[in-house]
């Protein structure tokens, strides 16, 4: 059930629904293309990385400054503009002839994205408080979820149908129709622009740091370094941007300014361990997710259409999953994500195992299976973790907490794609598929058991006090709202 009793609330939570679906969706449906685009444009290796990787990246840079402005004036036309040139470009990205042109419309797309995905999360935080607020944000994570599980599956639906040649690019048209109707319901529905916040400089000194950080760090995945003194001048090079982004932001918050990261985030302990457990959890997610369709059809050459089968029980598992998470979320608190997130580990070391011990004709069926508590993991962590961060967002940083913890994502995404893929390239080209496959499962494996740490230490620093997510269920005859938040 939708949360809240105004009839203009829940269809102001329906366009954020879509905009979340359509978007998400847009990123996950390409994954099982890569092979095929990769073949039809000539792209080399780092060509395709930085197809897949600079789309998160260009969202997760744009949704801060998107929650910033929307903050300061207002959030539908923002929203609006965003939906319209993620349309665009999303054309040009299906018709480009060659990668710089796909890359370059990737990267508008992924930046209109963030900007699209920023007025959501702050609209959510405007029109609903309470526990209507909380289920909004569970049906959104919820929503965001399925849509990148149902990706896969219907990206190798097309490429089945529609050829290896054509397949990919229609796959970038999947998301046409469904901007389209997002963008005439927004139109209609979503609230008159409101002001939030009222300090306008933005930290754009800031923005750039977290940007140059970003990219140096993916640089020796996409591009080996030469020798090791180039290493070494890479990691000075990290962590200099890393000690110069801290110190601006703290010099911001000194001199009086609005820093990149709001202060009342940064101080929030709860906020910035959930935030960690998140970016390791999408970004393994995301990657495993890639590395998965390149080993199934580049490694064991099957079709896109039984690549897509094998993917479509994470899809399932995962729906299933998220809308039963909160009955457990009641039994065990915060733990659910832990459970989750323990589960995911073993999916993914069980895959691992199956690619290297199991016979070419029964792998498919146990990958599918592994897909299966893969997306019931998922499922249980996502929901409950992203409620619970955004609990901690003030009222006067709404749109920018939740652009923080999404560009936390998305860097994290851009990152593991760049890192795992390259893992897996990179040892295939020696070792063999299965054994590649096997080593950047661990990886993923391994970024999965560093957010079930921080998951704990989370809890930890959670006070009994603090409350806990609600999530998507029947609403109670009687009203628990306060007469302020009616």
């Amino acid at each position: 059930m939708l949360p809240g009793e105004d009839r203009a609330a829940r269809r102001v939570l329906l366009v954020c629904l879509a905009a979340g679906a359509t978007t998400l969706l847009d990123q996950a449906v390409l994954n099982i293309a890569v092979p095929s685009m990769r073949h039809s444009l000539g792209a080399g290796a780092a060509d395709v990385q930085w197809i897949v990787a600079g789309y998160s990246l260009a969202f997760g840079l744009a949704l801060v400054p998107g929650g910033s402005l929307g903050d300061l004036h207002g959030r539908k036309r923002l929203f609006l503009a965003g939906m319209a040139v993620f349309l665009l470009a999303g054309v040009a990205a299906a018709t480009g002839g060659g990668p710089g042109t796909v890359i370059g419309a990737r990267l508008v797309q992924g930046a209109a994205a963030g900007l699209v995905n920023s007025q959501v999360i702050g609209t959510i935080q405007d029109v609903f408080h309470g526990v209507d607020r909380g289920r909004a944000l569970g049906l959104y994570a919820v929503t965001a979820g399925v849509a990148a599980a149902l990706g896969p599956p219907l990206g190798g639906a097309l490429v089945a149908g529609l050829g290896p040649g054509t397949g990919w690019r229609y796959c970038l048209l999947l998301s046409t129709p469904c901007a389209v109707v997002t963008l005439t319901i927004a139109a209609r529905w979503l609230p008159p622009p409101r002001r939030t916040a009222h300090d306008s400089r933005l930290d754009i000194l800031g923005l750039g740091l977290a940007c140059a950080c970003t990219l140096t760090l993916m640089v020796p995945f996409i591009r080996t370094p030469d020798s090791g003194g180039a290493a070494l001048l890479w990691a000075a090079g990290v962590c200099a941007l890393a000690c110069a982004f801290v110190a601006h932001q703290r010099v911001r918050v000194r001199r009086g300014r609005v820093p990149l990261v709001h202060p009342a985030l940064a101080s929030s302990r709860p906020y910035m361990l959930g935030t960690a457990v998140a970016m390791a959890q999408f970004g393994s997610s995301i990657a495993a997710s890639l590395v998965l369709t390149v080993f199934l059809q580049d490694g064991l050459g099957l079709s896109a259409l039984l690549t897509a089968a094998i993917s479509l029980p994470s899809a399932i598992a995962m729906g299933v999953s998220s809308a039963l998470a909160w009955r457990l979320v009641r039994r065990i608190g915060l733990r659910t994500v832990s459970v989750g997130l323990m589960l995911g580990v073993c999916a993914v070391l069980a895959g691992a195992v199956a690619a290297l011990f199991v016979p070419s004709a029964a792998l498919p069926v146990v990958l599918a299976a592994t897909q299966l508590l893969s997306g019931a993991a998922g499922g249980l962590a996502v929901s409950p973790n992203q409620t619970q961060v955004l609990q901690h967002a003030p009222a006067e940083a709404a749109g920018v907490g939740g652009g923080i913890l999404q560009m936390a994502q998305r860097i994290a995404a851009a990152v593991c794609l760049s890192a795992v893929s390259a893992v897996y390239l990179h040892s295939a080209s020696g070792s063999g598929p299965r054994t590649a496959y096997a080593l950047a499962s661990c990886v993923c494996a391994g970024l999965l058991a560093a957010a079930l740490v921080l998951a704990r230490l989370r809890r930890v620093a959670v006070s009994p006090r603090s409350p806990r997510p609600e999530f998507p269920t029947v609403r109670s005859p009687r009203d628990d709202r306060s007469p302020q938040e009616r």
